[in-house]
C-alpha cells in the first residue's frame, strides 16, 4: 500500500477504530475479571489479540480480544489452576487453531449445529450473570468454591448483609445501560456509564459521598499499565481439553461474526487468513501475559457502524487501548465494581438471542430442548462438557433422522394407499392410469443409500401392501450409495420377487450404474429388460399388451459384495 493511500485509509478508519478502543478498555477489564484474571491481563490481551489479528487475519471488521463467550471456561480453569496458567492456556488455543488452519479443519465446524451454540451462549450468560451477584451487592470476603452454583448459594446466604446503597447503584448503572441502548444505540452504553462510575467512585474513595464503595482499586490495589508481562510457562495434560475447547469455540465465533460483517457491509472476508490470524493473535496474547481471545460480538457492531471500511480500524483500536491504558488507567481504579457488575450483566442479557429460543421453539422443540440442556450443563457442571455433550445429542438425533431414509411413494390412481409407513412419508396418487395395471408401486430413494439408512428401505418395501404386484424403484433422486447400499437394494429386489412381484429399476446415474455394474441381480434385470432411464419409461413398458407379468418364486443365487 502506498504511503498517500495509506494515509486516506488511515482517514476514513480512525473515527471507528477510536470508538472501538474505548468500549475496549473497559469491557477487557470487566471480561477478565469474570474470567478468573487482573484487569491488566485484559488490557494485553485486548491490545495485542486485536492488533495481530488486524495484520494478519482476513476480515476487515472483526474485532478479536477478551470475548464473554470463552469467560465461563476460563473462569473455570482459573479456579482449580489459578490465573497465572491463563497465559499457557492462550498459547495452546492458538497452537490448536494454527493446526486447525494447516489442516483446514474449519470445515468440520458443521458438527457443532445451532442449538449447541446459542445453548451454550445461554449458559456463558448466565454465568457471567450470576458470577455478579457479590459486585452487585457489595458482599466481601466469602470463601470461593470450584462450582458455579456452590458460589451462588454462598452469595444468597449472606444476602441479609448486602450493602442496598451498592445494590442501588448496581440498579442504576443497567438502568442508564438499557436506557442509552434505546435513545443512542450509536453509543455504547460502556462509554457513557465508565466516566459516571469513575466520578462517582472517585468521590467515595476520597470520602465526598457520605456513602462508600466497592472500586477496583479495593480488588487490585496496584494496577499498573504495561504492554506486556513475561508469564510463568507450566504445562499439564489437564490444560489440552480445555485448550481445544476454547480453539474450536474461538473459530466458531470468529467465522460467525465474519460472515456476520460480510453480510452487514456486503463484503467477503479470506476465511483461511481470518484463521492464521487468530491462531496468531491467540499465540502472542498467551507470549505476553494475555489469555485467549476471540472476536467480540459487540466490538465487531460498533467497527462497522462507526464507519470501518478497512481492518486497519482494529489496527487503531488495539494501539488506542494501549495509549487509553496509559493515560487513563490511575482514573479507571475508582471504577465502582457495581458499575463492572452492571456492565457484564447487561452484556450476558445482550448475549442471549431471544428471537432464536423463540424460532427453535415454534419450529423444532428437540432443538430448543437440546439448547436448554447445553445451557443447564454449562452452568452446573463445566462449559466444555456442555458444548460436547450437545454436539453428540445433536449429531446423534440427526444421524436417526438420516437412518429413516429419504423417499417417495407414488401408486397408481384409485389404488389403496400403502398403510403402516413411517409418518414423514408422503403418498401420492399420481401415477398416469395404466390400463389394467392398478397394481403399480413407485417406490423413489432419494440421497443417500448407505449403512445408515439401508435397513429401513428394506424394512419399509418389505412390508409393502400385497396388492402391489409390479414395484418401480425410481433412483432418479439417489446420488450416493456405498456396498452396504448396494447389498441392500439387492436384498430389496431379490425379496421383492420371491414374493411374486415384479420389479423394474429407473433412473439409475452413471455412477449408480457403475457401482452396481458387478452385481449378479443387477445384471439379471438388465438382461430381462427392467432397466429403464426414467419411470415413465417402465410405466410405459407395463401398459404394453405384451408386458412382463409378475416373477413367479424361484430360487436365485446369493447376492455377493462386489
Amino acid at each position: 500500500m502506498h504511503a498517500s493511500s495509506l494515509l486516506e485509509t488511515v482517514k476514513r478508519n480512525w473515527k471507528s477504530g477510536i470508538a472501538v478502543s474505548l468500549v475496549s478498555l473497559p469491557l477487557a477489564i470487566s471480561l477478565a475479571i469474570v474470567s478468573g484474571a487482573d484487569p491488566i491481563a485484559g488490557i494485553i490481551t485486548a491490545i495485542w489479540a486485536c492488533t495481530i489479528a488486524s495484520i494478519f487475519g482476513g476480515s476487515h471488521y472483526n474485532i478479536i480480544g477478551p470475548a464473554g463467550a470463552l469467560s465461563g471456561i476460563l473462569a473455570a480453569h482459573a479456579m482449580v489452576h489459578g490465573a497465572h496458567t491463563l497465559p499457557m492456556l492462550a498459547l495452546l488455543t492458538g497452537i490448536f487453531i494454527f493446526f486447525a488452519y494447516l489442516f483446514k479443519l474449519e470445515r468440520y465446524l458443521i458438527f457443532f449445529p445451532a442449538s449447541t451454540i446459542h445453548g451454550f451462549i445461554l449458559g456463558v450468560a448466565l454465568t457471567i450473570g450470576f458470577s455478579q451477584i457479590n459486585s452487585a451487592l457489595g458482599l466481601v470476603n466469602l470463601p470461593a468454591h470450584n462450582k458455579l452454583l456452590h458460589n451462588v448459594y454462598e452469595s444468597c446466604t449472606q444476602i441479609p448483609n448486602a450493602s442496598l446503597t451498592t445494590f442501588g447503584f448496581f440498579l442504576f448503572f443497567l438502568l442508564i445501560l438499557f436506557i442509552a441502548a434505546k435513545l443512542v444505540p450509536q453509543i455504547p452504553g460502556a462509554i457513557v456509564v465508565a466516566p459516571i462510575g469513575i466520578g462517582i467512585g472517585a468521590l467515595s474513595a476520597h470520602n465526598l459521598i457520605p456513602f462508600a464503595l466497592q472500586t477496583l482499586q479495593s480488588q487490585y490495589p496496584s494496577l499498573h499499565p504495561t504492554l506486556m508481562r513475561l508469564p510463568r510457562f507450566s504445562f499439564s495434560p489437564a490444560f489440552l481439553l480445555p485448550s481445544l475447547a476454547l480453539a474450536v469455540i474461538s473459530i466458531l465465533e470468529t467465522m460467525i461474526l465474519a460472515r456476520m460483517a460480510d453480510g452487514l457491509t456486503h463484503t467477503k472476508h479470506n476465511k483461511r487468513k481470518e484463521m492464521l490470524g487468530l491462531s496468531l493473535a491467540n499465540i502472542v496474547s498467551g507470549l505476553f501475559g494475555g489469555f485467549p481471545a476471540t472476536a467480540a460480538l459487540a466490538r465487531t457492531t460498533l467497527n462497522i457502524k462507526t464507519g470501518a471500511s478497512n481492518k486497519i480500524s482494529a489496527t487503531i483500536s488495539g494501539i488506542g487501548v494501549a495509549v487509553i491504558a496509559f493515560l487513563l488507567l490511575s482514573f479507571f481504579k475508582y471504577i465502582p465494581l457495581a458499575t463492572i457488575a452492571a456492565m457484564l450483566v447487561y452484556t450476558s442479557i445482550r448475549m442471549v438471542e431471544r428471537k432464536d429460543f423463540a424460532r427453535m421453539y415454534k419450529s423444532d422443540k428437540k432443538s430448543f430442548f437440546i439448547a436448554l440442556s447445553v445451557a443447564f450443563i454449562t452452568v452446573y457442571e463445566d462449559p466444555i462438557v456442555g458444548l460436547l455433550l450437545g454436539a453428540t445429542v445433536a449429531m446423534l438425533i440427526f444421524m436417526e433422522k438420516i437412518s429413516l431414509g429419504h423417499y417417495e411413494v407414488l401408486t397408481t390412481p384409485d389404488a389403496p394407499t400403502p398403510t403402516g409407513q413411517a409418518s414423514h412419508s408422503h403418498f401420492k396418487e399420481i401415477v398416469p392410469h395404466v390400463p389394467g395395471k392398478k397394481n403399480i408401486l413407485i417406490y423413489a430413494i432419494k440421497g443417500q443409500l448407505a449403512y445408515i439408512n439401508a435397513q429401513s428401505h428394506s424394512t419399509r418395501l418389505e412390508n409393502a401392501p400385497a396388492h402391489y404386484k409390479h414395484i418401480i424403484l425410481d433412483l432418479d433422486g439417489l446420488h450416493f450409495i456405498d456396498l452396504d447400499g448396494i447389498d441392500a437394494l439387492c436384498t430389496i429386489i431379490n425379496d421383492l420377487m420371491d414374493q411374486g412381484r415384479s420389479v423394474a429399476l429407473a433412473g439409475l446415474s452413471p455412477f449408480i450404474q457403475a457401482m452396481l455394474n458387478d452385481s449378479a441381480t443387477y445384471q439379471s434385470l438388465k438382461n430381462t429388460g427392467s432397466i429403464f432411464t426414467h419411470r415413465q419409461d417402465a410405466l410405459d413398458a407395463l401398459a404394453q399388451p405384451h408386458a412382463k407379468q409378475p416373477h413367479a418364486k424361484q430360487p436365485h443365487a446369493k447376492e455377493e459384495s462386489p
